[in-house]
């Protein structure tokens, strides 16, 4: 568990990481908040259009995942750990909104339609695969840490 955690605040990439940390952490954290705002159009009713299960449930749970992750992404705490719920949350986007565009509308529809959720899966496993970068909580809280010519 401990090395999990380890690699999980690993904070040794560029400061410069905080840009990704930003758009990916403020998208996330704003589409949380906007389905519990707006739940017809952004949450339980456009779930229940899309056709997910248990529609009710699942909206306000994909928006508490987006709230936190988002924040923890921002501020850059576990951000390698905050971002794989969100992998998973974009690739159930692409497939249950973006597929059925490619097969009825075809690929251009569907590339336009999709580019901010391949932009923020692309964002997402980017933080999962180098984490939160020297401007983060993650690096304020390694005691041990020593300056990186990448900083």
């Amino acid at each position: 568990m401990q090395g999990l955690l380890k690699w999980a605040s690993n904070a040794s990439a560029p400061r410069a990481v905080i840009l990704i940390r930003l758009i990916v952490g403020a998208v996330f954290l704003s589409e949380g908040i906007q389905k519990f705002l707006f739940p017809a159009a952004r949450g339980v009713g456009r779930f229940i259009k899309i056709g997910l299960p248990a529609p009710e449930f699942l909206a306000y749970f994909v928006a508490v995942f987006e709230v936190a992750c988002g924040l923890l992404i921002l501020v850059g705490l576990l951000s390698r750990l905050a971002a794989i719920p969100m992998i998973i949350n974009m690739l159930v986007a692409i497939a249950t909104t973006k597929i059925p565009i490619l097969l009825n509308e075809g690929f251009w529809q569907m590339a336009h339609e999709a580019r901010t959720d391949f932009a923020m899966l692309l964002g997402a496993i980017f933080l999962l695969l180098i984490g939160a970068g020297g401007w983060s909580l993650d690096a304020l809280l390694q005691p041990d840490k020593k300056p990186s010519i990448h900083e």
